[in-house]
């Protein structure tokens, strides 16, 4: 008989939990892989609510994720941004960006690579 070992696990009961205001990032470890969920409420902004946290002004983490709920930007310094909405798949580079949630909609994303380097110190 073949033993076979399968992990689930759910963000209900996530490993660890950043919180900061209007928002929070869940990380789940998971077969070798860290996956974040990111949830923000309408009024969120990473330079005013995460920035001040970490020390920075702009996140210069890459992401590649999932949007699952709402609207988000990715705003770069020379003026480009970029709308993330619900059902699209992104990839951010690690360039400086800040990044907000757009209308009255609370923003829920999941964050398949360098999860455990955001909103850290």
């Amino acid at each position: 008989m073949n033993s076979v070992s399968v992990i689930l696990k759910r963000f209900d009961a996530p490993d660890e939990v950043r919180e900061f205001q209007k928002g929070k990032f869940e990380i789940v470890h998971l077969g070798g892989a860290t996956i974040g969920r990111a949830t923000y409420e309408p009024g969120w902004k990473w330079s005013d609510h995460v920035g001040p946290g970490v020390g920075q002004s702009r996140c210069s983490v890459e992401h590649v994720g999932l949007v699952l709920s709402g609207t988000a930007t990715a705003a770069f310094d020379d003026g480009t941004v970029y709308e993330l909405k619900a059902g699209e798949l992104f990839y951010i580079p690690a360039v400086p960006h800040d990044s907000w949630v757009v209308g009255d909609d609370q923003y829920v994303s999941l964050h398949f690579l360098n999860a455990s380097d955001y909103a850290t110190t």
